[in-house]
């Protein structure tokens, strides 16, 4: 005997099953609206935010860049791209920056891999010198190296009594001052971002590698090494992209005789008035850093790089 159910046409017990679901459809798509609307609401003060403190900036620096005597001109890059101090600043910039993030990186790396190995208490206190830089102002910090690079200090005097020279400013206004302060500013931006890549190694694979049979040395650059690139590439980009735009360590180590980029951007507003060049080279800058930034991601990963990724 049959069901009463199955008297009922197929089609009309599709058509009673589809009436339940059409307004459930409908309230899940205003409830997606509605955390849509929400998310957004949520990111509309960091949007405005970055919109007044990055976006606007910057499109005006790109603004005035691109005038020249209340009309628009790409004389300012000009000048950069044909004008031989120009080329000696950029030069002098680049070159200054990329010294000082070598030494940054000999000298921080084997800092950053002895802090890995070390216990808890004992990476803290390490960590903590090499902190300390950043609890005092880098003005204090470059006087600081004007007295023990001067010709009064302990250094030159030391130098002059051995022999190795007679010139009593050999480490000061000159590019050898500059790095020697810059590094000292550095330094700590590159073993940070090392060190938090360091400490989340596996030394496990280090004992592996060695129960293998692989030396040392060999399985110090076959296992260790490429899985700190990351951290290295981080410390590197954080390192160059601030000595580029670096000023107050140049300007009072440099005396006036070592010009970089942000010395010159500052001569031209404080001496010149003239906006338009100073941005022009600020936008110069902005490329060279945003190329840096790009080439980074492409090599090692965006991922790696910005720390999205383990």
């Amino acid at each position: 005997m049959s069901t009463a159910g199955s008297l009922i046409p197929p089609r009309t017990q599709q058509h009673q099953a589809a009436e339940p679901a059409a307004p459930n459809a409908v309230a899940l798509a205003r409830q997606g609206r509605r955390d849509r609307l929400l998310v957004l609401s949520l990111l509309l003060p960091a949007g405005a935010l970055l919109l007044a403190l990055l976006i606007i900036p910057v499109g005006w620096l790109f603004y005035l860049s691109l005038i020249e005597g209340g009309e628009y001109s790409l004389v300012h890059y000009e000048r950069i791209w044909t004008m031989r101090s120009y080329q000696n600043i950029l030069w002098t910039t680049v070159k200054i920056s990329v010294i000082v993030t070598v030494i940054c990186a000999v000298v921080g790396y084997p800092t950053a891999y002895l802090l890995a190995q070390l216990p808890g208490p004992l990476a803290a206190v390490g960590l903590a010198m090499v902190m300390i830089p950043f609890w005092i102002s880098i003005l204090v910090r470059t006087y600081a190296w004007l007295i023990l690079l001067g010709a009064r200090g302990p250094i030159v005097p030391f130098l002059q009594q051995v022999g190795l020279t007679d010139n009593p400013f050999l480490l000061l206004y000159n590019e050898t001052g500059t790095i020697i302060g810059m590094v000292h500013v550095m330094l700590p931006f590159f073993i940070l971002p090392l060190y938090a890549n360091l400490r989340s190694f596996d030394w496990n694979l280090m004992h592996a590698a060695a129960s293998m049979g692989a030396p040392p040395t060999s399985a110090f650059f076959r296992v260790f090494l490429p899985m700190s690139l990351a951290g290295i590439w981080a410390g590197v980009v954080l390192v160059f992209v601030q000595s580029i735009g670096f000023y107050v360590t140049p300007a009072l180590l440099g005396g006036g005789r070592v010009t970089m980029v942000s010395m010159k951007i500052a001569s031209n507003i404080q001496e010149y008035f003239d906006w338009g060049a100073a941005s022009a080279l600020g936008v110069v800058l902005l490329l060279i850093a945003s190329s840096i930034l790009i080439l980074a991601a492409r090599l090692i990963g965006g991922g790696q790089l910005w720390g999205t990724t383990r």
